[in-house]
């Protein structure tokens, strides 16, 4: 294995796209101190493809990953996409996969943080919130890692918190 020198993003990247996006607009300008090289460019995993074969591609890219950041949203705990439960190739009946392949329950969100704490990487848990709520975080995380709020609230408005991330990011 080579060097670890990425970043890993894990998402709900429907509900919490504005998040992700906010990371990858500082991430990209000079402007903003924060500095991640994305762990996404190393490979590309096709949405119509087996849950099984995005999550191969899912390990290549942590296999390069120096940093796991989780998101978490409000719908973050309750995703499901990536069980195996859901693809074609799994048979309900006998509980197998038709390809022969393991069965695997887990969300793809669930299986990253797995990986992230079998790889032994730095955890970063970022909240799309004003406040870190561990009860919205997936279990195997909840109590590892650097936790803290993406949002504030000032004078009666929400904003992004760019410093509360740098710092843990930065940690």
């Amino acid at each position: 294995m080579g060097y670890r020198t990425k970043t890993y993003i894990a998402a709900d990247w429907t509900g919490d796209k504005d998040a992700v996006d906010i990371l990858y607009k500082w991430n990209e300008s000079e402007k903003w101190g924060l500095s991640f090289s994305d762990a996404h460019e190393v490979t590309q995993a096709n949405d119509n493809s087996l849950k099984c074969s995005i999550k191969a591609s899912l390990k290549t890219r942590m296999d390069v990953s120096k940093t796991f950041v989780l998101i978490v949203g409000s719908g973050t705990k309750t995703l499901t996409n990536g069980s195996c439960r859901y693809c074609n190739s799994y048979n309900s009946y006998t509980k197998s996969c038709s390809r022969g392949h393991s069965v695997d329950y887990r969300s793809f969100i669930e299986y990253e943080c797995d990986m992230a704490i079998k790889a032994g990487i730095k955890i970063v848990v970022l909240y799309n919130s004003i406040k870190v709520d561990k009860s919205r975080c997936i279990d195997a995380v909840k109590n590892i890692g650097v936790h803290a709020p993406m949002q504030k609230y000032k004078d009666g408005k929400y904003y992004w918190d760019y410093q509360s991330v740098k710092d843990a990011m930065d940690s």
